[in-house]
């Protein structure tokens, strides 16, 4: 089948190791904020690509495609309750989980700053332009191990849509660039196997958009894989973990 042919000729000897990894159980961590509060269960790379936001207490903070909602509980927990957190999703049906998912797993003083909106992502950087201190783009995208154990989806997958994805990634992108504010750090991640999903879109946003620059990550979570331009975390050599990737940039 063509997913397999795809991301064999992409990760050649690794591949095989890696197919078992995605086929596996992922590692996720609970995430609970107090007595009588839901807990939520994360994975995590995603708990890590989160935790690369730095966001602080007192920052303006947009989540720009938020839904479920696991890494706005990670950004609420790092303001407690100070400053503003906009949590967005474009469907209707995934901001219903969202807001769910907000509303009973964190404490009543956490959520007085959150906001939870609809709006298209690819227009924040026009009508919201340079007003965030932190933006953390988690990209939608191939989700290739959900692809992998969902036959019908397998069935369907197609080279053609990583690069569809990857140009919409990249518009999104530009749009957070443009939304947050001079000295701001933003993080752009994806689950995504394929380059062309992850350093290709920020090699391209490096290009277009010149106040933007890389900030290393530190603290990586085991057998995480460095890229030219970020982190992949990848289960077969990160204990299960993943895949995440992403990509800290701040703008001059």
């Amino acid at each position: 089948m063509e997913f397999f042919d795809y991301f064999s000729d992409l990760y050649g000897e690794r591949w095989p190791g890696l197919l078992e990894a995605l086929k596996g159980e992922g590692r996720a961590m609970e995430l609970r904020f107090g007595d009588g509060l839901e807990p939520y269960y994360l994975d995590e790379a995603s708990y890590f690509a989160a935790k690369v936001l730095d966001a602080r207490p007192g920052m303006d903070v947009l989540d720009m495609c938020a839904a479920p909602g696991g890494k706005s509980l990670v950004i609420a927990s790092m303001l407690q309750g100070q400053g503003s957190l906009q949590s967005n999703d474009r469907s209707p049906d995934r901001r219903l989980r969202l807001t769910h998912v907000l509303q009973n797993s964190l404490p009543a003083a956490w959520l007085e700053i959150i906001k939870v909106t609809g709006y298209d992502g690819m227009k924040f950087g026009l009508h919201k332009k340079e007003s965030y201190d932190r933006i953390l783009l988690d990209a939608p995208c191939s989700s290739d191990r959900h692809v992998l154990n969902s036959p019908a989806h397998l069935e369907v997958w197609s080279a053609k849509r990583v690069k569809r994805l990857s140009v919409e990634q990249g518009a999104l992108l530009a749009s957070a660039v443009d939304a947050l504010r001079p000295g701001g750090v933003l993080v752009y991640g994806t689950c995504a196997l394929s380059p062309l999903e992850n350093d290709k879109v920020v090699e391209k946003i490096l290009k277009k958009r010149p106040a933007m620059h890389v900030v290393p990550i530190d603290d990586v979570p085991p057998g995480a894989d460095r890229t030219e331009f970020g982190v992949h975390v990848l289960p077969d050599t990160s204990e299960g973990r993943g895949p995440i990737y992403c990509a800290k940039l701040a703008k001059n």
